[in-house]
């Protein structure tokens, strides 16, 4: 046997995960690729005096994945995969980083994060390898690391020849926050208050990742009532942020009146938060065994109604805005990704379903209410920042529609306990990946225990991990001046980076 299956949020004994020889399991990453299965994850876990390395492919046909795993002892190197399946360029990156396990041949072997426990301290950001390129009339700008107002850290370097960009790095790694050794250090199953701090827009998608983990290792079922409220609020951040970034590429291209009226609207959404749990971005809601706030029927009413209004104001201004030509002029045919190419580097979610990729683990891996549901997958195929823009109003309509349905079926559940409590240990010596389609793709926690049923392993991938690289492509060819609407067509997260 060469592979496990399992599924999400399905725990599985360690024991069981076949251990091949490194290059078999190369080969069989491989095959598997060409069968149209997909990385998830590709890390590695310090056990005795080797470094065991996880292979975790999707079928999304099948709502499968595949596991696997090798060990590296002495050898310290194998023939890289990016070669082979560009997708797999940052997560062997991201190894090589941690354990110094070189992928021998990889193209681009520069580090990710810079993180504290990194193999090689002689790599320092200062002494980031910049590619470069040579020619009278290139020329570089530079952008960042720090930039104006509250933005993260990041830096952009910019190779053009006058206004045409040529080739975008971008190089991040500023932030040493360690979020992956927090949740082994502490090994304190009720963590939700650091998961979500994972990354700050994405409160309840991180959140949910993390509780469904470990509730998998608890064995332990929620209540229906608090499965359908944690829905509920993870499209409601859907929504939020998708209208906030309505209004912030309507503000790049200098078309003031939808930036205004599209965040006065996000606030509805984000004060709809604020009144069902006291957080505008829903911190404290979501907690190992379900939720702490409630939906009685007046609070259902009040959230039916504001929907209402945002889906009336999201029609009219949308309708609008794409009305006008020069809206259009500036988004169509701008900051392009493929189809092939977005398949090719991996990209998730929202920027992926724009290139025409029909992947939304809400389908494809479905949890919870998911599973008995039916959402049609929201797909365009220009790959431009139009259709990055325009998949965001179908999403936001599609997310009302969801949270309408779910609102009624709260009802029914009305005497379900909100938070079930248990006692049991984490399962001993297992492992469980947990997946959820937050509103910037696809959120990926994997979790692993000893033989104490402690947590040893705890990884963590975020959508912009597999998206950075797709936004440094998207620019080529393009104008300098048209970067910033690229970004925010996209809108990564550098802390999701940065773990």
């Amino acid at each position: 046997m060469k592979w496990i299956t399992s599924k999400n949020n399905r725990t599985i004994d360690v024991k069981e995960i076949p251990v091949l020889d490194i290059n078999e399991l190369r080969s069989k990453i491989i095959d598997q690729y060409k069968a149209n299965r997909r990385v998830v994850g590709f890390f590695g876990c310090n056990e005795d005096s080797a470094v065991r390395i996880y292979a975790i492919l999707a079928n999304d046909y099948k709502s499968e994945l595949l596991i696997s795993s090798a060990y590296i002892r002495k050898e310290k190197s194998y023939p890289s995969i990016t070669k082979e399946i560009p997708a797999f360029h940052m997560f062997e990156r991201e190894l090589y980083e941690e354990f110094g396990i070189e992928p021998a041949g990889h193209p681009w072997l520069k580090p990710v994060r810079y993180s504290k426990n990194r193999f090689d301290k002689t790599q320092e950001i200062a002494n980031y390898p910049f590619f470069k390129m040579d020619g009278e009339e290139i020329h570089e700008v530079a952008v960042g690391p720090i930039h104006a107002g509250i933005i993260e850290p990041g830096h952009f370097r910019f190779m053009c020849n006058g206004e045409k960009v040529y080739h975008l790095e971008i190089q991040l790694g500023y932030q040493h926050r360690g979020i992956e050794n927090l949740l082994v250090k502490k090994n304190d199953r009720f963590m939700s208050n650091l998961a979500e701090s994972i990354t700050g827009d994405t409160v309840i998608g991180q959140t949910i990742a993390y509780t469904n983990a470990i509730e998998s290792l608890l064995n332990l079922d929620i209540s229906d009532k608090a499965g359908l409220i944690r829905v509920v609020t993870l499209e409601l951040e859907r929504i939020a942020v998708h209208i906030g970034d309505l209004g912030a590429i309507a503000n790049d291209i200098a078309y003031l009146m939808s930036n205004a009226v599209f965040g006065a609207t996000r606030t509805l959404v984000i004060n709809t938060l604020l009144s069902i749990c006291g957080s505008r971005f829903g911190r404290g809601l979501i907690r190992v065994g379900g939720v702490t706030f409630d939906l009685d029927n007046e609070l259902i009413s009040k959230i039916s109604k504001t929907l209402d209004k945002v889906e009336k104001d999201v029609d009219r201004m949308t309708n609008t805005m794409f009305a006008s030509a020069s809206v259009l002029s500036r988004l169509e045919k701008t900051g392009i990704v493929s189809k092939e190419k977005a398949r090719e580097l991996g990209l998730v979610g929202m920027a992926a379903r724009a290139s025409g990729l029909s992947l939304d683990s809400r389908i494809d891996h479905p949890w919870g209410w998911y599973k008995d549901s039916f959402i049609d997958k929201e797909l365009l195929d220009s790959g431009d920042v139009f259709a990055r823009t325009y998949i965001r109003y179908k999403e936001i309509k599609q997310s009302i529609h969801i949270i309408k349905d779910l609102l009624y079926k709260i009802q029914v559940y009305d005497k379900d306990v909100l938070l079930t409590q248990s006692n049991k240990s984490l399962s001993k010596n297992s492992l469980v990946v947990s997946i959820v389609e937050g509103w910037r793709g696809e959120i990926v926690h994997t979790a692993i225990t000893d033989n104490d049923g402690r947590i040893c392993r705890y990884k963590i991938k975020d959508p912009s991990f597999n998206n950075w690289y797709g936004l440094a492509l998207a620019v080529r060819n393009n104008g300098i001046s048209d970067f910033p609407v690229c970004n925010k067509s996209f809108n990564l997260s550098y802390c999701g980076n940065d773990l």
